[in-house]
């Protein structure tokens, strides 16, 4: 059983655009404006490998990055978290089920680590992991899925017990974007 029940505007930019685009970001940082969290990450389009699919999603453990092809080449990269240590999984998968504010019951593996949980929360909570979408894989309790707040942290590390985490923004757009039976290559 589960332990869950569960548009943005994009263009191909020039290289100059994405080097003024660059400056602009690093002067942010320097400026202490590094962390707009409501600003989603899930608007890069970047060269792809042109022997994948498009319509494919590709995760890379490696790099913590989801990326969406979306035509021969080029594919739109997304931040994520991906498994820690110990709860690695590579090889293909595809999405079976697509859910909005999924309700979330702790697994058993999550339960032995973290007793305290609540033996479930309702979608829509901000205490909710699963956050405001989950694409749920044909593997075993796997999803690609949001996050709460206070683990919005967590995405560009490996903190996960198998699933793929995303920023809210992020996976409501990735979720408007693909379907049950879509591809998923998971790389180490």
């Amino acid at each position: 059983m589960r332990s869950f029940i569960a548009t943005g505007r994009v263009a191909a930019a020039s290289p100059r655009a994405r080097m003024i685009h660059s400056l602009l970001a690093g002067a942010a940082l320097l400026a202490g404006v590094a962390a707009l969290p409501q600003a989603a990450a899930a608007r890069d389009i970047v060269a792809f490998s042109p022997n994948v699919e498009p319509g494919t999603i590709v995760i890379s453990a490696r790099q913590r990055k989801l990326f969406l092809v979306v035509r021969p080449g080029v594919a739109m990269r997304y931040a994520v978290a991906v498994p820690k240590a110990g709860k690695e999984w590579s090889g293909a998968a595809s999405i079976d089920g697509k859910y909005v504010n999924p309700d979330w019951s702790p697994p058993p593996v999550v339960r032995a680590d973290h007793p305290e949980l609540p033996n479930f929360i309702p979608g829509g909570s901000p205490r909710n992991p699963m956050g405001v979408r989950a694409l749920t894989l044909d593997r075993f309790q796997v999803a690609i899925h949001g996050t709460t707040n206070r683990m919005r942290a967590s995405v560009g590390t490996a903190a996960s017990y198998g699933c793929i985490r995303m920023l809210n923004e992020d996976v409501a757009d990735l979720y408007d974007r693909v379907s049950v039976g879509t591809p998923v290559m998971m790389m180490p």
